[in-house]
């Protein structure tokens, strides 16, 4: 099959070259939104077909394939011309396309996409915005543009992921240092309509959809490198209760986390390890577990004091803990295990990737009677785990700490 993939705005008067035109002139199957219909409609020919694309995608594509089936093509080659809004190779349809059918021939005729018009009403040069499409996806793109203080941030946004609700979400983890344009409309000559405005003032703020948005900023908030101890809220106040910066660093250095994708923290505690390496690490998709219920308000605070959006946090026991529809780990660490370790190593690797690493801090304490390295070594022995060389720690007066890890 061929699809042609024009590309539109909002104006309910399209201007087409020639050459569309006559294509579209020539056209049998035409396809795209209720909305692109509502604006090409009076162009289609008399006897055209039309597909709405709609949820389920799937579904679409039945429809394309049955039109190419049913209907016949007078140059050989079943055609759909397709309207799509803006550049249909911006997070656009001709990029479903080439995923459903990846064998069908594409040409696409695109426009201005509504961040490319956005940036033009504001007279803002766009060549070193970061794009981020919160269309029907989650939030963790745009978090992690947050997280590398990124300047200037184009924002696709849908009906849930709206420019309140990136408001909330920017001031509630401390980025209030941008400003926010809203697009409406773009490319209509009576409905389009640009505000700017501060995040405080979008929070109260509605706006009509279709709509996108820029943030952009003049400085950003410089990053930590090696949390201290003392910045974090604690539980009950117990300074033991925490991975001391040294510790916590050299344990993400030993997770190798700069090549990986999903980080879980079991015992996450004050949250220490899962926001250091959220915050070094922005890519990483981080899961944290803890069976202490009083933790949860803990590790919201230090996430919200830090600026990490983004953790996953599961209250409860891990070893009762439905870890199913969970992203897979490619790195763990095993912060706290109640003499349960070789249980809570054996379910991790119920699911734990092919390359997947775990680390586990062993304390050497003269009143402590478990040895905590002995029960590592033994449950890597008994999983069948290759274990790495330890690194010995001791810092200032505390006990020393050991650093293990283990491969599949």
């Amino acid at each position: 099959m061929k699809f042609i993939v024009i590309g539109i705005t909002d104006n309910p008067q399209p201007f087409f070259p020639p050459e569309v035109m006559e294509t579209i002139r020539k056209g049998k199957a035409f396809s795209g939104g209720r909305r692109h219909h509502e604006i090409v409609s009076h162009l289609l020919p008399d006897d055209a077909y039309w597909v709405d694309i709609t949820a389920p995608l799937d579904a679409v594509f039945e429809r394309y394939l049955h039109l190419a089936e049913s209907l016949s093509w007078e140059e050989g080659t079943p055609t759909v011309i397709v309207f799509a809004s803006g550049d249909p190779l911006f997070f656009g349809f001709a990029n479903t396309i080439r995923r459903k059918m990846p064998e069908a021939e594409v040409t696409t005729y695109p426009t201005f996409n509504s961040l490319q018009l956005l940036a033009h009403r504001l007279v803002m040069p766009y060549h070193d915005m970061r794009i981020v499409s919160l269309t029907g996806r989650p939030w963790h793109e745009f978090d992690k543009a947050l997280i590398e203080r990124v300047l200037k941030i184009g924002v696709l946004t849908d009906h849930e992921h709206t420019p309140a609700a990136i408001a909330h979400r920017m001031l509630d983890y401390g980025y209030d240092h941008y400003k926010m344009a809203v697009g409406e409309h773009l490319g209509h000559p009576l409905q389009e309509r640009v505000t700017t405005l501060t995040l405080p003032e979008a929070l109260s703020m509605a706006f009509s959809t279709p709509n996108c948005v820029i943030l952009y900023s003049s400085h950003a908030p410089k990053p930590w490198f090696g949390i201290p101890e003392a910045e974090f809220t604690l539980l009950d106040g117990r300074k033991k209760m925490i991975t001391k910066t040294p510790i916590r660093l050299l344990t993400l250095h030993a997770l190798e986390l700069s090549r990986k994708k999903v980080f879980w923290d079991i015992g996450f505690c004050t949250g220490s390890v899962s926001i250091e390496a959220r915050q070094l690490f922005p890519h990483l998709h981080v899961e944290a577990f803890e069976i202490r219920q009083e933790c949860e308000a803990i590790i919201q605070e230090n996430a919200r004091r830090f600026g990490t959006p983004g953790i996953g946090v599961h209250m409860g026991d891990f070893l009762e803990t439905d870890i199913t529809a969970l992203p897979r780990p490619d790195a763990v660490f095993i912060g706290g295990h109640g003499g349960r370790l070789k249980d809570i190593m054996s379910k991790v690797l119920t699911v734990l990737s092919d390359d997947g690493i775990i680390v586990f801090n062993s304390v050497t304490s003269p009143v402590v009677a478990t040895d905590s390295r002995r029960l590592f070594e033994e449950a890597c022995s008994t999983l069948g785990l290759k274990q790495e060389k330890a690194m010995r720690i001791v810092l200032d007066e505390h006990n020393p700490i050991e650093i293990l890890k283990c491969k599949k």
